[in-house]
């Protein structure tokens, strides 16, 4: 336990140097890694959601944290093909993104109801606004951020990513991300996922994930009710 404490400790320090240069040679939309949001308003945190665009690691770094944290991992894009009973690529080739989303956005309204879980998001998920309020509803929502190219090398030998089958997945990419970056500055907690390694990256979201817990159980204690 020792050894494992210091790591973290390690890790952590790593994380606040980090920090204080995020931004200077990593384009990301906000300068929240290492600091904890501001969960005003927040009832409770059951769950923890991350989102962010393809290939920036939500489901191979959900599955870590939920095990570091003894949750249930899900991930939306699954649970839609089970509802569907046939896979994403197949749902846009028959009946267009439109009726994806519809499922998309009917299966994070079921996950409201669960706790427990870490849920990884579909990339364009909370492009809706009714799917992050959804979200927040219920879990901390984490988004993990990489640049163009970054993300361009870890999905382009991926074939099961329907909206990079054109000519220009790079192109793609930019655009999107461009798009998206508005929606995805809204989440409780970015953190940059470019040059680090992955178990840095699970420690930084459970740490966020523990502290964000605790000030909104602080706050809902302080403000609650004064009984006779």
């Amino acid at each position: 336990m020792l050894g494992l404490a210091r790591t973290e400790k390690q890790i952590s320090l790593a994380v606040g140097a980090r920090s204080k240069r995020f931004g200077e040679n990593e384009r990301a939309p906000s300068a929240l890694f290492g600091h904890a949001p501001i969960m005003s308003g927040r009832r409770s945190i059951e769950n923890l959601a991350l989102v962010g665009f393809m290939g920036c690691g939500k489901s191979s770094v959900g599955r870590l944290a939920a095990k570091d944290l003894g949750f249930e991992f899900v991930d939306t894009d699954t649970l839609v093909e089970q509802r569907a009973g046939i896979s994403i690529s197949e749902i846009f080739a028959t009946e267009g993104e439109a009726a994806f989303r519809r499922l998309e956005r009917e299966t994070l309204a079921e996950l409201e109801t669960r706790t427990g879980h870490v849920i990884a998001t579909g990339g364009g998920a909370i492009v809706d606004p009714k799917n992050l309020a959804s979200l927040k509803r219920h879990a901390l929502v984490v988004c993990l951020w990489a640049g163009a190219e970054a993300i361009h090398e870890r999905t382009k030998h991926q074939s099961h990513r329907p909206l990079l089958q054109g000519d220009d997945p790079l192109g793609t990419i930019r655009q999107l991300l461009a798009e998206r970056e508005p929606v995805y500055k809204q989440a409780d907690v970015i953190i940059n996922t470019e040059l680090r390694p992955q178990r840095e990256v699970v420690l930084q979201v459970r740490l966020q994930f523990e502290e964000s817990r605790k000030r909104v159980s602080a706050s809902a204690t302080s403000s609650g009710p004064s009984g006779s």
